[in-house]
């Protein structure tokens, strides 16, 4: 019995066979594409939406709270009103520069202020308080001046500790040529530069010229400073001469190279 012809093969290997899937050609790739890129930038879209709608239009991240730190004189309320917050708002758009700019007009006695966001219902301030190193009597009063020579304070009661100024220039070319603020700068440095033990027991800065200080110190002593240059040398030359003469009522380090004490 013959076999089957060369086309039934062929026939049969046809039917076994499976059918191939038709072939996309480069335009139905094209589309494909621009379909993908078209739904990552729908995507992308959504997500900027909704993260600008929880930032600003959302309730979940609005201004509740002001914390306050750092404050030794200034009370929590004034600081907070100074300040401005506006509670309520969105704490993304909160302008914290703004805030700090408030703080340090309405309130001189902030030196400055750090304005951070406490996430999520937050804002943080940091501050820091000028700090008195010399007074000015003015009447009844003592206005309060820090160490960069800024007045920012008058108050009632002399704070302990701090120095009175006395200004008593003479009409010598030294007051022409600096003129009295030079003069309050000259004492404020001179404040500083003070160790820590002789500034604990400063009465007051006299100030004649810009090279006449005199420091009155408790029990009637008394410390020749001269001008505010080489202070740091000088209050060390100080302490070491009172180290060494500790029952001396009057001390001169104008010229630290030629420190003296004496009883008188």
């Amino acid at each position: 019995m013959a076999g089957p012809t060369t086309a039934q093969r062929g026939g049969a290997e046809r039917a076994d066979t499976p059918a191939r899937p038709p072939h996309i050609g480069p335009r139905g790739s094209r589309l494909s594409g621009r379909t993908r890129l078209v739904l990552a930038a729908a995507g992308v879209l959504l997500t900027a939406a909704a993260t600008v709608w929880v930032l600003y239009g959302s309730s979940w991240l609005r201004l509740e709270q002001v914390t306050i730190t750092g404050t030794d004189v200034l009370a929590r309320t004034e600081v907070e009103t100074a300040a401005g917050a506006p509670l309520g708002a969105p704490l993304v758009s909160v302008d914290t520069g703004a805030i700090a700019g408030r703080l340090r007009q309405k309130l001189p006695r902030v030196d400055s202020v750090d304005v951070v966001r406490s996430w999520p219902h937050g804002i943080s301030l940091k501050v820091t308080e000028r700090k008195p190193v010399l007074l000015v009597e003015k009447g009844e009063k003592f206005i309060e001046v820090d160490a960069k020579g800024v007045r920012f304070a008058t108050v009632d009661k002399a704070p302990p500790h701090v120095p009175l100024l006395e200004l008593a220039p003479d009409r010598s070319a030294s007051l022409r040529r600096f003129g009295t603020d030079r003069l309050v700068r000259e004492a404020v440095r001179i404040a500083g530069d003070l160790p820590g033990k002789v500034a604990g027991e400063t009465e007051s800065v006299r100030v004649t010229s810009y090279d006449s200080a005199v420091l009155e110190l408790t029990r009637g002593r008394t410390v020749m400073w001269g001008s505010s240059e080489e202070g740091p040398v000088k209050a060390r030359v100080l302490t070491a001469l009172m180290k060494a003469s500790p029952k001396a009522g009057h001390f001169d380090v104008s010229a630290p190279t030629a420190p003296a004490a004496s009883k008188s």
